[in-house]
Formats: C-alpha cells, structure tokens, sequence
C-alpha cells in the first residue's frame, strides 16, 4: 500500500517532496513512499509553479506585454483536476493525507520542467546556443509538449500501478488524459500566462498620401550625367520593415555615398520603415522599377555606373520585401535582372545582403556587372538586430573596408576577412561573402574607380564597434 511519510518540518518536507518529484519523472512508485504530503507544501509548490510558468511566459514574450489572469486560471486547471483526483482516491483508499498527493507531485515535477525550460530560453536569448543546429531548437518545443503530457501521465501511472487498477482502467483514463492535454496544450498558446497584444499594423492617412509625392520628388532630382565625364549613380533598397537596421543601414551608405564619393543630386533609396513613411519612399518592386528606370534615363549609359545596394531578410532566389500591412510582391535573381535590362543600365555593380544572397549571383552576372554578395547561395548571413545601426557585411564593407581602400576589391577582401573574424569570434557558420566580376568589367573598373575613389579624398578615421549578435534569416 501507499507508504505516506508523515510531516517533519517544512524544509525536510521541502526536500522530500523534490525527490519524489524526480522519481515521479522517472515513473517509479518511489515517489509515493518518499512524498510528504502537507497543505503548506502543496501552496508553497503551487506558488513556485505558477511563478515558473509566469517567468517563462514572460521570456517567450520578450519581455514585454502584461499578465494575463486568463492564462494563469487556465494553467491552474490541472493541479485543480489532480486535486480532485486526489480526494477522490483518498475516500476510496480511506486515507485524508491522500488528497494532495496528486497535485503536490504534478506541481513539483511541473516547477522543474519549467526550470529547465528558462533556462534553455535564457541560453538562447543571449546567444550561448548557437553552436546548436537549427533542428535542436525546431524540436524543443515538441519535446517539452511531451514533457507535460508526461507529468501527468506519470501521475497516473503510478498510483494505477500502485492500487493495482485493471489493464483496461489504466489505458482508457491514460488516453483520455493524453487526448484532454494535448487540445489543451494546443489551446493554451492563444491564452499564455504573459501575452503581447497583438496590433494590426496599419499605414496612417497622411503615409498613404505621401508616398506619391515622396518617389516623385525623389525621382526628379536625379541628375543628367555629364558626357564629358563618368558619374556614379546610386540606389540603396531596404527591404523588411520590422528590423530597423535595414532602414538605418541604406541611409547610412546613401549618405556616405553622396558626402564622400560624389552621388549628391544622383542617388535614391527605397526604405521600409515605419518611422519613415512619411519621409521616404517606400521599397517595391514598383519603386525599384521605377527608380533604376529614372536612372537609366538620367545617366550616360556608356560611361556612367549604377552601384545598387540592397539589404534585407532572405531566402535562397528570394530577397524580401515586406512593409505591413501593405502586400508587397518579394524580388527573385530573373525580376531584378529583368528590371536592370529594362532600364538600359550598361555598367552595374550590385552588392546585396542578405541570407543566401549568392543564389542571385547566376542570374545577375554579365560581362558588365560586378555581383558582391554578404553570404553563399546556400548560407545565412548574420548582423540582423533592431539594436544595430549596419548588418555585419554592411559594416564590415561600407563602414571599414570603403573608408580605407582605393578599390572595390581590396574592400571587399578586407570586408570578408573582417566578416569572418567576427563569425568565428561568434562560432557561427561561416557565412562566405562572394564576389563574381564581369569580362568587360574588369577592364572598365579601374577607370571607374578613379571616379569613385578620388586621390584627393583623404580617408575618413573610424570607430571599430563589434557587431550585434543576430543572424539575418
């Protein structure tokens, strides 16, 4: 029969009832010999359970949000059914001190689990797991799901086998209380203990009305080249809304551009960021038409260079646009090659960062292109975060390499010696930036350089600021 250690004082009972915890995850009927069963206790586990789930909430939440009582009475469900499951058995065994067995044990191995989970959540926040692949962290979920059907499953199991239930009890209760879980489990997602409101995004009046006169303002103020010398024409295209180093990055660039190599009154950027919509033009396949079409027309298309800087999230073919809650079609390698033979534009180099950003390089490349990469066609690229003001590639090229070399190449070499250091300072895949230049490029380059690169323009000192850890999906 069920052996119950009577009370001792609070911290053994504390004790004893954290073993019995662990030999009820192990499903052992140890854990009905060694439990100390007390009211005392079970508000105590009850408090600590509660507060665990809360805590966790709140770091999936990422901090912010509010409590949510719906969610704390929906979690608090289950020790009350254990609880009535414990009188239950206590009028049947006879046995008061049975009541709160059920829920006192639920709730201990259901504090712990949760331990575990903050701390994993902990790790992961701060980027201490990332030596981890990727199906790890696609399986954590799935796994603690498990864990808390588990939990109450064991509950069963032992006082089944304990009080010696019929074959047939036991399978009929366990898989009712597995069906009853796993809805709830699946429901509770949309009621957690610590939930962020989710706001609709929406374009405000006055951005929706300003958006035309932006581009075209924009637009117009592209400059003719000039026949008698090469001009270097400039389109900077940020491409996702919610992380806001895309945004800062592109008018970082477009402005070290027009101060130091001499695009002013030639050079646009397309920018999606909610804090910029009544200034900027938005970036779509639309506006990047639009754009590298007024390029082409404004420039002398036998001398002049376009340098096309795009940066976003992507995926392998696909650079991403998005600026909720507007439905903007994504950019693939044929669309952008498409766009650049339909504006004219002879002498192009393009440089995006992005995730797989190297599968565009195929469709891009011509004898008159120049294709700079952040990352292979089969790699992430990383620097992603709202916190920084360059993704890891845009620095490491524009903010360094840029400031210091004379040509193209030599900043990019020192930009993917640079982005390497900080990958392997990081233990991240090496994200492997490309480079891929065209025939009759190649031999045009070092003539347009001269343009880009003036003798007489003195390098402009920098701060080195390591990189926000983030990967740029």
């Amino acid at each position: 029969m069920i052996d119950l250690k009577p009370s001792i004082n609070f911290w053994h009972d504390l004790k004893s009832n954290q073993t019995a915890g662990l030999w009820l995850f192990l499903g052992s009927r140890k854990s009905l010999q060694v439990v100390h069963p007390s009211i005392f206790q079970f508000l105590f586990w009850g408090v600590v359970a509660g507060g665990v789930n809360t805590l966790y909430s709140w770091m999936v939440a990422g901090q912010i949000g509010s409590l949510n009582p719906q969610g704390l009475i929906s979690y608090a469900l289950w020790p009350f059914i254990a609880l009535i499951v414990g009188i239950f058995l206590s009028q049947r065994m006879n046995n008061q001190r049975l009541m709160l067995v059920p829920a006192l044990l639920w709730l201990v191995l259901d504090s712990n689990i949760l331990l575990i989970q903050c701390l994993l959540q902990y790790l992961g926040d701060n980027n201490i797991l990332n030596f981890l692949p990727d199906s790890i962290y696609n399986f954590l979920p799935n796994f603690f799901m498990i864990l808390f059907v588990w939990q109450s499953i064991a509950v069963i199991w032992v006082f089944s086998r304990e009080l010696k239930w019929p074959w047939w009890e036991r399978c009929l209760i366990m898989f009712a209380t597995v069906c009853t879980l796993v809805v709830w489990q699946m429901s509770v997602k949309e009621q957690p203990i610590w939930k962020v409101e989710d706001v609709a995004p929406s374009i405000s009046e006055d951005v929706l009305y300003a958006q035309g006169n932006l581009l075209k303002k924009s637009l117009d103020q592209i400059q003719l080249g000039d026949f008698a010398q090469t001009h270097w024409y400039f389109l900077g295209v940020a491409g996702d809304s919610y992380d806001s180093v895309f945004s800062s990055e592109v008018q970082r660039i477009k402005a070290q551009f027009d101060t130091r190599f001499g695009t002013l009154g030639r050079s646009v950027q397309l920018v999606n960021d909610p804090d910029t919509g009544t200034t900027l033009p938005i970036a779509s396949q639309t506006s990047i038409q639009l754009a590298l079409n007024r390029i082409g027309q404004q420039m002398n298309r036998d001398t002049d260079v376009l340098f096309l800087y795009m940066t976003s999230h992507g995926l392998a073919n696909q650079f991403e646009l998005e600026n909720a809650p507007i439905d903007l079609k994504q950019v693939d390698p044929r669309w952008l090659r498409g766009a650049l033979d339909q504006a004219g534009i002879k002498w192009r180099v393009i440089v995006i960062s992005s995730c797989y950003s190297g599968s565009f390089i195929p469709a891009l490349q011509s004898d008159n292109t120049l294709v700079i990469t952040a990352s292979a066609a089969d790699r992430s690229s990383f620097g992603c975060n709202s916190q920084a003001d360059y993704t890891y590639f845009g620095r490491a090229f524009f903010d360094q390499a840029m400031r210091e070399k004379t040509t193209l190449h030599d900043a990019f070499l020192d930009a993917q010696a640079t982005v390497s250091k900080w990958e392997n300072a990081q233990d991240f895949e090496p994200s492997e930036p490309q480079w891929s230049l065209g025939k009759n490029m190649e031999l045009m380059l070092p003539q347009l350089e001269k343009h880009l690169f003036p003798s007489n323009n003195p390098a402009i000192p920098i701060n080195h600021i390591e990189p926000v850890q983030m990967s740029q999906p």
